[in-house]
Formats: C-alpha cells, sequence, structure tokens
C-alpha cells in the first residue's frame, strides 16, 4: 500500500525489459530484498540494491498494462516506499495496481489526461486519482478523462513536471470506489 506522495524523483539508469536498474537514494533508506517500492505508481519488488540504486524484475504484464514499455536510460521516475502503519496517510490509498494507461493532452499546472473510457466512472469531482504514482485530486471530470491541478512544488518533485501533450502516464483509479461498484451490483 502507498499514499502516492512521492518521496523521490529517481532516475533510469538502465532497462533491458526485463531487469530494470533505477538510480536512488532516499528510497533505499531501510529497504531490503523483497520489499516494495511504488515506480510511477506500478509496485515493483526490490531484487538487488547498493547504496545508490536498486533493481527490479519487470514482468510481460507490467509492461503490457503500463507506461513503463516506455522508459529509457535517463528517464525521470517517481519513486515512493510502501506505507509504515505508523505513517501519515497525506495522500489517499494507492495500491500500485495500474488499472490503464492514459495520455496527456495539457502540461502542468492544469494538467489535462485521457483515460480509457472504462475508467471513466470512477472519476468524479473533488475525488481521488493517481497519476505515475503522485496522488492527485480531480478538479473537473471529462468525456474522455479529467483535469488535475498540479502545484509548483509537486511538478518539481515528481516527473509530471517533465510531461508534455502525448506522453503516457500510469493512472490509478481510487479503489474504494471499485469496491463500492461491485458491493452494489452483488447487492442487485
Amino acid at each position: 500500500m502507498f499514499t502516492g506522495i512521492v518521496e523521490e524523483l529517481g532516475k533510469v539508469d538502465s532497462f533491458d525489459g526485463q531487469r530494470l536498474r533505477i538510480q536512488a537514494r532516499t528510497v533505499l533508506e531501510d529497504v531490503h530484498l523483497g520489499d516494495s517500492i511504488a515506480v510511477n505508481g506500478c509496485c515493483l519488488t526490490v531484487v538487488a540494491n547498493s547504496t545508490d540504486w536498486w533493481e527490479a524484475d519487470v514482468s510481460q504484464e507490467t509492461l503490457d498494462r503500463t507506461s513503463l514499455r516506455g522508459i529509457e536510460a535517463g528517464s525521470p521516475l517517481n519513486l515512493e516506499r510502501s506505507v509504515k502503519l505508523q505513517d501519515r496517510l497525506g495522500g489517499h490509498l494507492v495500491q500500485g495496481h495500474v488499472d490503464a494507461v492514459g495520455e496527456i493532452v495539457r502540461p502542468v499546472p492544469d494538467l489535462q489526461v485521457r483515460i480509457p473510457e472504462h475508467l471513466l466512472r470512477y472519476v468524479v469531482e473533488k475525488g481521488s486519482i493517481t497519476v505515475d504514482g503522485v496522488s492527485l485530486t480531480v478538479v473537473q471530470p471529462l468525456p474522455d478523462g479529467f483535469t488535475v491541478a498540479v502545484i509548483p512544488h509537486t511538478a518539481a518533485v515528481t516527473s509530471l513536471g517533465h510531461k508534455g501533450p502525448g506522453d503516457l502516464v500510469n493512472i490509478e483509479v481510487d479503489v474504494m470506489a471499485k469496491y463500492v461498484e461491485r458491493l452494489l451490483k452483488e447487492a442487485q
């Protein structure tokens, strides 16, 4: 479980399509093999690490469902360690399970993202949504996506400030909305 509050902007060191090496420091404090780290909102497992890098194996399923398929050496990545039970929950509950890939229509600060039609029902005004692992609040639902206001601090410390029209981003909708929908369907 994550909060969507990015701890560090890491950088791709290398990626051969299966093994991803990421340059980082903050998220490596107290990290152990097998720990989870969200990478642009995608939960990956630490399989090797040093003081300034860590590695994860990336499955074909992950490549098929996320924007990680388009990263290359030097790409900036939003990184967050999994939440501890005693931590503050500054964002919202984020699983690190990407629902789909969206496309940036308009860059920050008034970020507009186009998403697949099947996710539109989970987007509500002032609701939570995760874009590349960043917990954000929906300003306006749109017929094909949504807008969010990205403050200068968030643009500076995440990859969102580096993205432009046409760039792909990982989208995770609020899991609570999906559970409510399922419960209501089963109650009928």
